[in-house]
């Protein structure tokens, strides 16, 4: 996460009303908490965790070599398409409505995949990429982090 998005994620958090925010990646922690009515400020947390590098021993002995091998040239065409925003996921645009796309369809640019409420606002979330769906790599109804995998699309 760069310094610009961080700059832009402070001022969402700051015009939503939310009190605090906290944002948590493999090697990043933040915490947002912006000014209650008397006090007209806001505190941003940034803490580095440690990166944690598995030893060659437990590599080895977790999985067979050609596999990872395998599984890498397999996904290395596909695209994945990630959330723009914390939230929650739908896959449909409300619960009485088919989903918006399903493995196995074809998709174009601008098409619409699914939606992410952020403090009470629906975000359609439109494809950047055309293709056809792989995989949908978060169930309905979850939370969602800033960057995290949603779909994967095989552009060929």
């Amino acid at each position: 996460m760069d310094i610009k998005e961080i700059q832009s994620l402070i001022k969402f958090v700051a015009r939503s009303g939310a009190s605090e925010v906290k944002l948590e990646t493999d090697d990043i922690k933040i915490t947002i908490r912006t000014g209650a009515a008397g006090s007209g400020g806001e505190t941003t947390y940034i803490q580095q965790l440690p990166v944690s590098v598995p030893q060659a021993s437990q590599v080895q002995a977790s999985a067979p070599a050609e596999t990872p091998a395998a599984k890498k040239e397999e996904d290395s065409n596909l695209i994945t398409i990630k959330s723009p925003i914390i939230g929650t996921f739908y896959r449909k645009p409300s619960p009485d409505k088919p989903s918006f796309v399903e493995v196995g369809d074809t998709i174009e640019v601008g098409d619409v995949l699914c939606v992410i409420e952020a403090m009470k606002l629906f975000n359609d979330i439109e494809s950047e990429v055309s293709g056809k769906i792989v995989k949908v790599l978060v169930d309905d109804s979850s939370p969602v982090e800033f960057d995290q995998p949603l779909f994967l699309v095989d552009p060929s």
